[in-house]
């Protein structure tokens, strides 16, 4: 073959052509900066709309490690720690961020990539209970990613359940929604952003693996639930001056439908794979619904596909074997998924 494949991640590609027409048909405005121009205005009140939280307060980012470890520092008091997965992407994927800005991960067991609402109660009541509990970090928020790091979903039920637990306990309940347009776009999925909107206290839409150049939308639905986060946001060097940059890009996913249409080509381009592999045998160790695909190949086997195709690498297996991601995104293109189907 030429050119190799590429389904190492879902942001690999540039940023939709809509996206890009836009920033070149404005690129010469002059607008006020850090956000508070009228293209993020326009975005801001198109996700209220589409999330039905009037009152909500957006802010714009360009990163997910950058505002996971924004949100989470504003989030928590300096006592706290954060409840997540053990499989979590702030607990293995974020090279320490959040315990560099002084805060510990609490990482918990996990089923399918997912916390439960038992496991966080038996967090909060142990911390609670324990005499030496003032010699110890304070679980003061959860994490949780809708899809989770290995693509699976939060269920309205399941995410209902920790929301009672996290606010009876008083920890607000954070979701990273780095691949929310591929979660939204899911079949299997029963969870709308209005429903993350009542349950979650802060969560992020993410742009920068659906369709945008970079950028995330962290979205308080209860104003004032971050005091002076525009302030944290500027301590953290997270603060972009040319902010209509991302919000205009937030503003063009929001029209007509965009970020539901980005999810659903992905999601049927890894229903396709995911078929692939059944009908030839190979192992899927973890299940997900998503846009990521999960495959266990022999070194034999992973050596050769890698001269055609540029897949992610996951874990190695204590029997040699190796788990690759396959990642589809927005700008996959069906023959290219003809053509690693052909591999395969």
């Amino acid at each position: 073959m030429g050119e190799k494949l590429c389904f190492a991640s879902d942001y690999m590609e540039g940023a939709h052509p809509a996206i890009m027409q836009r920033l070149v048909a404005t690129n010469l405005e002059q607008t006020a900066g850090y956000g508070q121009d009228a293209y993020s205005a326009a975005a801001r009140e198109k996700i209220r709309a589409v999330c039905r939280a009037p009152e909500a307060e957006v802010f714009f980012l360009v990163g997910g490690t950058q505002t996971n470890a924004t949100v989470i520092d504003a989030l928590l008091r300096p006592w706290q720690g954060v409840v997540a997965a053990e499989t979590g992407h702030i607990s293995v994927h974020e090279a320490g961020a959040i315990e560099a800005g002084g805060h510990k991960v609490l990482a918990l067991a996990q089923r399918d990539g997912k916390l439960s609402a038992d496991a966080v109660q038996a967090c909060s009541e142990g911390w609670r209970r324990d005499d030496n509990r003032e010699h110890m970090v304070m679980p003061g928020m959860v994490y949780i990613s809708q899809p989770t790091e290995l693509g699976t979903l939060y269920s309205l039920r399941e995410l209902e359940a920790l929301s009672r637990v996290c606010r009876a306990a008083g920890m607000p309940l954070y979701m990273d929604g780095a691949r929310l347009a591929y979660a939204l776009a899911c079949p299997e999925n029963d969870v709308s952003l209005p429903d993350i909107a009542r349950l979650c206290d802060a969560f992020y839409i993410g742009g920068t693996k659906c369709g945008a150049l970079f950028g995330e939308a962290v979205v308080f639905p209860k104003p004032g639930t971050a005091p002076h986060f525009f302030t944290i946001v500027k301590q953290h060097g997270a603060l972009l001056a040319k902010g209509r940059i991302a919000g205009l890009q937030f503003d063009t996913l929001f029209t007509d439908g965009l970020y539901d249409a980005i999810g659903r080509g992905a999601v049927e381009a890894a229903n396709r794979v995911r078929a692939a592999l059944d009908e030839r045998g190979y192992d899927q160790p973890f299940r997900a619904p998503t846009n990521q695909v999960f495959v266990a190949l022999d070194g034999e086997r992973a050596a050769a596909l890698s001269k055609d195709v540029e897949l992610g690498f996951w874990e190695n297996l204590p029997d040699g074997r190796v788990v690759m991601r396959i990642a589809t995104s927005w700008a996959t293109r069906p023959e290219a998924v003809d053509a690693l189907i052909a591999l395969l």
